[in-house]
């Protein structure tokens, strides 16, 4: 018989021994070396101390070699006093994975990837952040700010969990909740002449120096599409919309939430012709099943949302 032949032997041998050691040996054994003798660490572990000093004959069974110099068990050998010091690590480890993993499936853990449109973002969000965070510390918010489309494509390519969009359109792909709406309106910058009017016609804003945006092309009407096909600037950030509309560089269409955190340089007037309101929506994947702290995040959006009911219209 060959000496690698043997040798591979012992290892399986070994091996086969000390897969045998289960989590339990290794904590008795660790506790009974703490206190010195079986009676209290069998009533710290809530055993008999027959039990105990069973359990640490298996575990000395496994690995062929004493673990203590007496039956008195107040002084290790030094193979106990090497694996006393592996178990303590192992054992710390071990309980900090299924801490990890028991706080994980609780939402008490994890990431949650999300997209906002600015509106919200700059507004709402903030407050919700902030209630969230206090109640799952240990759950990270990883947010990024964007326009609707752009969050569909993120979502699409799963490179955020949730998204929370303007007018988000029904799909098999695309589960979908609405959690708020509000009214569209004219913002202008308060030393403009329509801010004196308490409602814009469509013929004023019309004859107005027009900002082009995304939101306020969504809306339906002959005169406002005619108006935004010879404007002369066209502005896909709120926040560069803003600064250009408080600049004096025109007025723009958005829903007035975006003008709440605005300052006394903008002005919001309504239109004197009602327009369908813009719906806020959050949406994830149809066909995943989300993380523990995507579900918790995605349920406290809703709960919170519903509590604000009407708020926005």
């Amino acid at each position: 018989m060959s000496l690698s032949f043997i040798q591979s032997e012992r290892i399986e041998i070994s091996f086969r021994k000390t897969e045998m050691i289960k989590t339990e040996m290794l904590r008795v054994f660790v506790e009974v070396a703490r206190a010195g003798n079986l009676v209290s660490a069998a009533e710290t572990l809530g055993r008999a101390p027959s039990a105990v000093s069973m359990t640490l004959k298996q575990l000395e069974a496994h690995l062929g070699q004493p673990l203590f110099e007496s039956e008195r068990k107040s002084r290790l050998t030094a193979l106990g006093a090497y694996v006393f010091e592996m178990a303590n690590r192992e054992l710390a480890h071990f309980d900090r994975t299924i801490s990890a993993l028991t706080d994980f499936a609780s939402a008490r853990r994890g990431e949650v990837r999300i997209a906002v449109v600015p509106s919200f973002a700059m507004t709402i969000l903030p407050e919700l952040v902030l209630e969230f965070t206090a109640n799952s510390p240990n759950v990270r918010l990883d947010i990024h700010d964007m326009d609707s489309a752009s969050i569909h494509r993120e979502l699409d390519r799963e490179r955020i969990d949730l998204g929370i969009v303007s007018d988000a359109r029904p799909s098999t792909e695309v589960k979908l909740v609405e959690l708020a709406s509000d009214h569209f309106g004219v913002v202008m910058r308060s030393d403009n002449p329509l801010a004196g009017r308490k409602k814009i016609s469509w013929k004023a804003l019309s004859e107005a120096e027009l900002i082009a945006n995304p939101l306020c092309e969504r809306i339906d009407e002959a005169t406002l599409h005619t108006a935004l096909e010879s404007a002369r600037l066209r502005v896909h950030n709120t926040t560069t919309l803003l600064t250009m509309v408080r600049a004096g560089l025109g007025v723009t269409l958005l829903p007035e939430l975006v003008c709440r955190q605005a300052d006394s340089q903008i002005t919001f007037r309504e239109l004197a012709s009602s327009v369908a309101p813009r719906r806020i929506d959050l949406i994830s994947r149809a066909r995943d099943t989300p993380s523990p702290a995507t579900a918790a995040f995605a349920e406290f959006l809703i709960e919170r949302m519903t509590e604000r009911a009407g708020a926005f219209l």
